[in-house]
Formats: structure tokens, sequence, C-alpha cells
């Protein structure tokens, strides 16, 4: 079981790198270089939403990189708009530009691709799903041995 349990989480790291290299190459294809893969995913993450920063944050891993920095170039690049909250002006709230939610449809279309191509030869949708449950589980897991130890 230890080596089963050790081999799924190395996957699912080399897994997410894997996912952040298509997502790059789907950038370049496309001709977009003023953005990053990691970029581009926080965007996705963004989707139709209005989030702050933490709330970003906890939505997804965006190897090696600070959420900030890369919110604060997205603005600059003009993919999102920022704004502070007017319930407390620390905190500040950002969605998707125009130009954002343009890039979000065409990395969308990708997701879609991918998932059509997965079904096709990899695995069925009860599948990924049975796969998600056991992931969940883990990741439940383990906020149970950070919050309270073993």
């Amino acid at each position: 079981m230890k080596d089963q349990y050790l081999l799924t989480i190395r996957l699912i790291e080399r897994l997410h790198r894997r996912f952040l290299d298509v997502v790059k190459a789907e950038l370049d294809r496309m001709g977009i270089l003023d953005i990053n893969n990691v970029q581009a995913l926080i965007l996705s993450n963004i989707g139709g939403e209005q989030l702050t920063v933490g709330e970003l944050t906890a939505r997804g891993y965006y190897q090696g990189s600070n959420v900030s920095y890369n919110v604060k170039k997205l603005v600059e690049s003009g993919y999102l708009v920022q704004e502070r909250s007017a319930h407390d002006k620390r905190m500040m709230r950002v969605w998707l530009s125009d130009k954002g939610l343009e890039i979000v449809g065409r990395i969308d279309a990708l997701y879609q691709r991918d998932a059509e191509k997965i079904e096709q030869g990899i695995a069925k949708e009860e599948q990924l799903g049975e796969l998600n449950r056991v992931l969940t589980g883990m990741e439940r897991h383990w906020s149970h041995v950070i919050n309270f130890g073993r």
C-alpha cells in the first residue's frame, strides 16, 4: 500500500506539471505571449466570478508562483479588473475583463477537446468520478492530519 500511495502522490505532481505544459503549448499555438500557463490557469479558475486573492489561492495550485504577483501582472496586461471591496478597504476583488473572458473561452475549448480525447481511449466519466472521489478523500485525510495530527 505504501508504494502505491507514494506513486499516486508522484503521479499527481507530474500530471499537474504536464497539464501546465499542455496549457503553455496551447498559448503558444494561439500566439499569446503576454501571459504564461499559470496565469492562464488563474484566469480559468476565476471564470465568471469576482474573487479575492485568498479565494483564488484556495481554488488552485499555481506551481511555484506568487498569486498576488500574477494577479498584478494580469491586471497590468488587461486580463483582469481589480477593485477595492466596498465593505473592507483592505480587500481587493478581481474579475475577468473582456480580454480575460476571451482567453478563458479558448482555454475552455482546450479542456473540452482533451476531455473528449480522454473519454475515447483513456477513461470514462464514471472512472474519473471514482478517481476524484478517492483524491478528495486523500485531501480530507491530509487536512485532518494538518489540523488535528494523526
